[in-house]
């Protein structure tokens, strides 16, 4: 338990004491169920009926989605004008603040304090997990603030996750593989049904898997959604060409052509434009290049060039089907910029299937460097040494993955290449260490 109490709460006066007490405040850090934070959202009467309001759900690509229609949004001046567009997302990377961003400004403490008061008092007996409190935190800031659009990006699953106590106008699945297996499942089916959870009647339905788990189709179908009519899947109602550089992407209603290269995978951006057509906005090539040129998200395949040193790629892909995205981005960048060697600095929480998540980047990896971190879940310096040497017998392993990432920058040399990822913990460590140029 918390060294705080709720009988003196109204003594934090900083985010860090209010966060410390959310942390250690219920018996588990993840503990699904929308039972208890409905029973407060109820007294707190939460209702975000005066937006448009987009849910996101999705094993990978939630961030980069959230993010593109973000931008995109924020691209029409008429939006800005009408208090604008808010992206709720987990988790965060440095700063907690980042969870809660309105027309790209992330909350202020004071805001997020003034909120953890409100729902302290409302909550009475009721123990609310770490991410059901913060979840409700940002709903009433919402409330206050009342953007035009609210997005919202789905912690774990769906079905059962806090965001879903909110009935969205638009429900978006990016993609359905496995993780989080534990709470959701060991096959896609399984996945798919908890991700189909957040679905609701008489709503537009978006999907970017190009192989949809039939549990998805079944429960669209319950809900009168049909492909075309309500229901709208990648590959059928729309669909990218993708060229060796440029590409293209086409619905019935909408054809664009001749668009830019992304920053983020260009799968997520094929999804949020089908969401952006289902919101009646118009969309243009040189519009949407315009978007797609400003769309970088922290730790996301992120490229930074640092001062005296060789580039770093930061990515907090955790999973197999992440994994195989970055192995592939890792060739086509290599080429492009003609790197020599790829360092890779990783480690991961302990219940991930690590040695899947490792498995498609073997190949491409020149040089392995691993330590262990200092968070809940982590997985140990033995556990990541025994997977490594499942593929490699130089991997280097170090006490910390400070200590791993100051090596492999010691030792790579300028025109080699760094990768760090393996979950948003270990890019939180090593992004805000590495000198930006």
């Amino acid at each position: 338990m918390s060294k705080y109490n709720s009988s003196h709460y109204q003594d934090f006066t900083h985010l860090d004491q209010w966060l410390y007490y959310l942390e250690n405040l219920h018996s588990s850090e993840i503990d699904l169920g929308l039972s208890r934070i409905s029973k407060v959202a109820e007294r707190l009467a939460i209702d975000l009926s005066f937006a448009k309001v987009i849910t996101v759900a999705g094993t990978n690509g939630k961030g980069t989605t959230c993010a593109f229609i973000e931008n995109a949004l924020l691209s029409y001046d008429n939006i800005v004008s009408q208090q604008g567009v808010a992206v709720y997302s987990s988790p965060h990377i440095e700063r907690f603040n980042e969870r809660l961003r309105i027309n790209k400004q992330d909350v202020v403490d004071n805001v997020l304090i003034d909120a953890f008061k409100r729902i302290e008092d409302a909550r009475k007996d009721i123990s609310l997990s770490y991410y059901e409190y913060t979840t409700l935190a940002a709903l009433l800031v919402l409330m206050d603030v009342k953007p035009s659009f609210i997005i919202l990006e789905v912690g774990l699953g769906g079905r059962l996750d806090a965001t879903n106590i909110i009935d969205a106008d638009i429900a978006v699945i990016t993609t359905i593989d496995l993780d989080h297996q534990s709470y959701l499942g060991n096959d896609r089916e399984s996945i798919g049904f908890e991700k189909a959870g957040i679905m609701r009647k008489k709503q537009d339905i978006v999907i970017g898997d190009t192989n949809v788990p039939n549990s998805v189709l079944a429960h669209a179908n319950k809900l009168q959604a049909f492909h075309g009519e309500r229901l709208y899947l990648r590959g059928q109602d729309f669909i990218i060409n993708n060229g060796s550089s440029k590409w293209d992407w086409r619905t019935i209603k909408t054809q664009l052509t001749e668009l830019i290269p992304t920053y983020i995978p260009r799968d997520n951006v094929a999804t949020a434009l089908m969401v952006l057509e289902k919101l009646n906005l118009t969309l243009t090539t040189n519009f949407v290049n315009k978007v797609i040129s400003i769309t970088k998200v922290a730790g996301r395949t992120e490229l930074i060039k640092q001062i005296d040193h060789c580039d770093v790629i930061l990515d907090v892909g955790h999973n197999p089907q992440a994994t195989r995205y970055l192995a592939s981005y890792l060739k086509q960048v290599k080429k492009q910029d003609n790197y020599q060697n790829i360092y890779a600095v990783v480690s991961m929480l302990s219940d991930k299937d690590i040695s899947a998540s490792l498995q498609p980047l073997k190949d491409d990896v020149d040089f392995w460097y691993t330590g262990a971190l200092r968070v809940p879940r982590a997985a140990t310096l033995k556990m990541m040494a025994s997977n490594l040497a499942l593929f490699t017998q130089t991997a280097n392993c170090f006490d910390n993955v400070d200590e791993a990432f100051k090596m492999a920058n010691k030792q790579a040399s300028k025109t080699d290449l760094i990768l760090v990822f393996g979950s948003f913990f270990t890019i939180a460590k090593i992004r805000p260490k590495l000198t930006i140029r």
